[in-house]
C-alpha cells in the first residue's frame, strides 16, 4: 500500500516538476533517504537506489515505486561505495536501465557509539571509508552524467528544467564536536569540505554541489543509535531543540526537492542545515532562559 504523501512530501511542489529525471542515491534503503527519494519519484523521477542488503534494497524499490503510477525504480543490492569498482557497475546498470543521471544523493553512512579510548584504528577507519570515501566515490562514478545532465539543461534563473545535481547528507557533529562520535564528526567534516570543493570545480560546468544536514529527525536508524531512549519517551530531549520537537522524513525531503528543482538553481556549495535550530552552540539553554 503506498506511503500516505503527507508523510514524505509537502503540498506546495507541483506535480511533474521532475518529468523524465533520473535521480541515483546510496543509501537509498534507508529512512532518510528512500523519503528524498520518494518525494522525486513523486514529483515525475525515476530513479535507482543501492545498498548492502539485497532484500532490503530491492524490496524498498518496489515500495518507492508506489509513489507515481508507471515509476521505474531500479534497486541494486550488494553495493560497496568503499570500491569504485562496485560504484562504477551501480551506475552503468543504472544508466542501462533508466537512460542518464541527473540527480545524485550521497547517502550512505555507517556509525555506532564509542569514545576515542575504546576506538580502533580499523573501526575509524571504517566510518572514513563507508561515509567519506563512499561520498567521494559516489561523485567520482556519477560526475560524467552529472555534467551531460548539466550541459543538456542549463542552469539560468528562468530555466525550470533542471539537471546536474549532488546532494550529500551530512551532519552537524563536527561543527562543536560532539562526543562518542570523533569518528563520524571527523567523515562528514571530510563530506561538508569535499562537496565545496565539487561546488567550485564543476560550478563552471553547471554542476551544483549541496549538503543537506538532517538534526534529529523522528523514527530513523540515526536516533535508534544514538538518541536516549527513556529522555525521549519523556520529551526532554525534544525540548532540548529551539523549536521544541523532533523533525521528520518529509521536512529532509522537501529540503532535497528544494535543491534539485528550478528554486535551487542559484545554490551551490551551501550548507543547508535542517535541524531546528539544534545544532547552534548552547541552544537548548539560551531557550530555557527565555
Amino acid at each position: 500500500m503506498p506511503v500516505p504523501k503527507a508523510d514524505y512530501l509537502s503540498s506546495v511542489w507541483r506535480d511533474g516538476i521532475f518529468e523524465n529525471k533520473v535521480v541515483f542515491c546510496t543509501g537509498g534503503a534507508g529512512t532518510i533517504c528512500s523519503a528524498q527519494v520518494r518525494a522525486l519519484v513523486h514529483l515525475g523521477a525515476n530513479a535507482c537506489i543501492i545498498g548492502r542488503n539485497v532484500n532490503k534494497t530491492e524490496s524498498m524499490a518496489r515500495d518507492i515505486a508506489t509513489a507515481r503510477p508507471g515509476a521505474k525504480v531500479v534497486g541494486i543490492g550488494g553495493a560497496d561505495v568503499r570500491s569504485i569498482d562496485s560504484l562504477n557497475k551501480c551506475v552503468e546498470k543504472c544508466v542501462q536501465e533508466l537512460g542518464a543521471i541527473d540527480y545524485v544523493i550521497a547517502g550512505a553512512a555507517g556509525n555506532f557509539i564509542s569514545p576515542i579510548q575504546n576506538l580502533s584504528a580499523n573501526a575509524f577507519k571504517t566510518v572514513i571509508d563507508i561515509d567519506l570515501l563512499g561520498a567521494f566515490n559516489t561523485l567520482k562514478a556519477t560526475l560524467p552524467h552529472l555534467i551531460a545532465s548539466a550541459e543538456k539543461n542549463p542552469n539560468k534563473a528562468d530555466n525550470a528544467c533542471t539537471g546536474g545535481r549532488i546532494v550529500f547528507v551530512s551532519a552537524s557533529f563536527h561543527y562543536t564536536g560532539m562526543a562518542l562520535q570523533s569518528h563520524a564528526a571527523a567523515a562528514k567534516a571530510g563530506i561538508d569540505a569535499l562537496s565545496a570543493t565539487a561546488a567550485i570545480e564543476f560550478g563552471p560546468r553547471g554542476v551544483t554541489s549541496n549538503i543537506i544536514t538532517p538534526g534529529p529527525i523522528a523514527g530513523t536508524e540515526g536516533m535508534e543509535r544514538l538518541g536516549s531512549r527513556d529522555a525521549e519517551a519523556s520529551g526532554l530531549a525534544q525540548k532540548k531543540v529551539p523549536l521544541g520537537r523532533y523533525g521528520s522524513v518529509k521536512e529532509i525531503a522537501d529540503a532535497t526537492v528544494y535543491l534539485f528543482s528550478d528554486s535551487g538553481n542559484y545554490v551551490n556549495g551551501a550548507v543547508l542545515v535542517v535541524d531546528g535550530g539544534d545544532y547552534i552552540p548552547n541552544a537548548s539553554f539560551r531557550k530555557a532562559k527565555l
